[in-house]
Parts: structure tokens; C-alpha cells; sequence
């Protein structure tokens, strides 16, 4: 993965320290080795000056070199002391060398190391990217999908919205219409309980006659056979010439049990 940015930042300032500090490392070096070698120039100088004055304080010794003396040439010596010194600083430069080479082996490794580490996490993030960016098409095309389905369900509810007002509107009317039904229909009960309760009060009245009248007819018939019993005791029995019982002209005719009014004689109701 990618390093945050201020982490980038600071390692890209850093790099250009290192690049601007590191510019003249080679002049610094190289000013280095001369005023090495120039001290070492010196120190042989110094060397050689102080082996010639020890020729010229003794004018005895003699600067020649003769083979299988004991004594050795004091400028030989001082020359011999200063290429030893020349080798030794070779030396230590040349392990200085080593050990930069070796140090800067060990920097490449590490670089290498990196940047192969570096390829990789490059060859990560691309995969990466390129999975994103996939997923990226298809999020975009999902979206595009969703807007358009969103499209029609807005569609669908402004129509779905529409039908509901019309429909609400229809209920209005329909409610209204139910409410004026109500209303006549209650009224509509209320007459149809007005004119059943007046065909119960007919139909009492019409029953308390008929008991009514019923009751005077049974007064009449009672009364009446009141009347005949009276008379057929009164008679005694009067015979005729064949020796049958008659009442006279004192017939009773009766129609379904009520007295015929063609009665002869005093028969009368009791209402006259």
C-alpha cells in the first residue's frame, strides 16, 4: 500500500538533503586525501631535512651507502620511514576503500532488497488499482441502475399518488353518498316503525273490539237462553191438537251463532 503523505513528503526532503549535501562529497574527499598525502609529504620532508642536517653536524659520516657496514645512510633511513608511512596510509586507505566498497555492497543489497520489496508492493498496488478500478466500473454501473430504477419508482409513486387522490376523492363521495344513504335510510326506519307501530295499535284497537263485542255477544246468548228457559216455564206445556208442544210464533233463527234480527214477537238485545 501507498504511504500516507506527509511520510512521502518528509522522505522526499529528506532524499533532497542527502542530494544536495552529498554533491561535493567527491571534491571533500579528494581534498582529503591531498592534505593527507600532504602531511605525509611534510613528515617525510621534515625527515629528510633532519637526516641531511645530521650529515652536515657530522662531516665524518659519509651519505653513501656502502654495502656490508653496520651503519645504515640516515637519509635512506628517513626515505625508507617515509615510503613505511606512505604504505601504512595506502593501507589504511585502501582498508577505508574495503570498507566503503563493502559498505556500499551492503547499501546495495539493502536497495535491492527494497526495491524488489518496492516492485512487489508496486505490483500489489496495481493489482489493486486495477481491482478498483473494476469495482469502481461496476459500482458506476449499479449506480447508473439504481438511478434508473429509482427513476421509475418515483414515476411509479407520483402515479401510485395520483390514483390515491382520485381514489381519496371517490371515497369522499362515496363516504358522503353513505352518509346522505344513512340518513334515509334511518328516516325510511323510523316511518317503517311509526306506521308498524300504528298497524299494532290498529290491530289492538281492532282486538279490544272484538273482545268488546265478543263479550256482548256472549251476554246476549246468555241472556237469551235466560229468556227461553223463563218462557217454557211460564207455558207449562201447552199442548196442540196433536198433542205437541209448540211456542207459537217464538222461533229463534241464528246465523253463526248470532240472533237473526227477523225475530217475531218481544225478542229484543239488550240495547233495545
Amino acid at each position: 500500500m501507498a504511504d500516507p503523505a506527509w511520510q512521502e513528503l518528509i522522505r522526499i526532503r529528506l532524499a533532497d538533503r542527502n542530494a544536495r549535501e552529498s554533491s561535493y562529497a567527491h571534491v571533500i574527499e579528494q581534498y582529503r586525501r591531498l592534505a593527507q598525502q600532504t602531511k605525509l609529504l611534510k613528515e617525510r620532508n621534515s625527515s629528510l631535512l633532519r637526516a641531511v642536517s645530521t650529515v652536515k653536524g657530522n662531516p665524518s659520516s659519509s651519505t653513501v651507502f656502502i654495502a656490508g657496514t653496520g651503519e645504515d645512510n640516515p637519509v635512506r633511513v628517513a626515505y625508507i620511514s617515509s615510503l613505511e608511512s606512505q604504505i601504512s596510509s595506502m593501507r589504511d586507505e585502501m582498508a577505508g576503500v574495503y570498507k566503503t566498497q563493502n559498505q556500499n555492497t551492503q547499501r546495495l543489497l539493502a536497495m535491492t532488497e527494497t526495491l524488489r520489496e518496492k516492485e512487489e508492493l508496486s505490483r500489489v498496488d496495481a493489482e489493486a488499482l486495477r481491482k478498483a478500478k473494476d469495482e469502481l466500473v461496476t459500482l458506476r454501473r449499479k449506480v447508473d441502475q439504481h438511478n434508473e430504477l429509482m427513476g421509475e419508482k418515483d414515476r411509479t409513486v407520483q402515479i401510485l399518488h395520483d390514483e390515491i387522490s382520485t381514489l381519496q376523492l371517490e371515497l369522499g363521495q362515496i363516504e358522503e353518498r353513505n352518509a346522505t344513504l344513512t340518513r334515509d335510510n334511518a328516516k325510511l326506519l323510523q316511518r317503517w316503525l311509526d306506521a308498524k307501530q300504528a298497524d299494532a295499535n290498529k290491530m289492538n284497537e281492532a282486538n279490544e273490539f272484538y273482545e268488546d263485542m265478543r263479550s256482548k255477544h256472549d251476554a246476549v246468548i246468555n241472556w237469551r237462553e235466560g229468556s227461553s228457559t223463563a218462557d217454557s216455564s211460564t207455558n207449562g206445556g201447552s199442548l196442540s191438537g196433536n198433542g205437541d208442544a209448540r211456542e207459537g210464533d217464538l222461533s229463534v233463527e241464528t246465523k253463526d251463532g248470532i240472533p237473526s234480527p227477523m225475530l217475531k214477537g218481544a225478542d229484543q238485545t239488550p240495547n233495545g
